[in-house]
């Protein structure tokens, strides 16, 4: 295959995504009696960059992005982590501060990444499977399906595993509604300049990938 001109650049946003997400996330918002976490802000954007990764790259360069962007996380959890137990400086004096926020990080990163796996892998799968069945045809039919079932699992994953203890059960279930319905209507919103992306991408590495043979098995990194 010949020199991918955009894939790095892809990937490098999708794991910046994912990492600031995630740290956004230990805020929990509300409006009203809707209660969500700050990464609903942002994390939506992933999906839509793993829906052009799976759609341009196919799913191999997608699963990499995936994993990638996983390692990145684990790194940062490990530095926090580190930082938090260090000792504090004698005239810095915001050490509760910084556990409060970052301290709570972990937990998050955990419930994060076992949400952002399950959900990116079942994501990239309906889509590549999907591509194959319409021939390529009815785009928005396999970016708002792939993001329906992958936002849903990821939803409730990262809700059940953050939160639990932490929020009742009606509030538990207002919560994954909410975040399940929010991320896929921000899919549906960006549906337009989602086309405009791929068709730009596609165009510049002149490339369009079908998994017809492609080995699904999540536990790879060779494309």
């Amino acid at each position: 295959m010949k020199p991918l001109r955009y894939y790095d650049v892809i990937l490098a946003v999708f794991a910046a995504v994912l990492l600031i997400s995630n740290l956004s996330a230990t805020k929990l918002i509300a409006f009203g009696p809707i209660i969500t976490d700050g990464g609903a802000i942002l994390f939506p954007i992933a999906y839509i960059f793993g829906d052009v990764l799976t759609e341009v790259y196919g799913y191999k360069y997608a699963r990499r992005a995936i994993w990638t962007a996983f390692g990145a996380m684990l790194l940062a959890v490990l530095a926090f982590t580190i930082v938090r137990y260090m000792p504090a400086a004698s005239d810095y004096t915001d050490q509760a501060a910084f556990e409060s926020v970052l301290g709570f990080f972990p937990r998050i990163v955990v419930a994060s990444l076992a949400a952002f796996v399950v959900g990116s892998f079942v994501n990239s799968y309906i889509l590549a499977k999907l591509k194959i069945r319409t021939k390529g045809k009815r785009l928005w039919l396999r970016l708002i399906g792939s993001t329906f079932v992958g936002e849903l699992l990821d939803t409730v994953v990262f809700g059940l595993v953050a939160f639990a203890g932490i929020l009742g059960a009606k509030d538990m279930v207002i919560f994954i509604l909410v975040g399940w319905l929010f991320k896929t209507a921000v899919e549906i919103v960006l549906l337009p300049i989602t086309y405009r992306v791929i068709t730009f991408i596609k165009k510049g590495e002149g490339l369009d990938e079908y998994d017809k043979d492609t080995d699904f098995t999540p536990l790879k990194l060779k494309v």
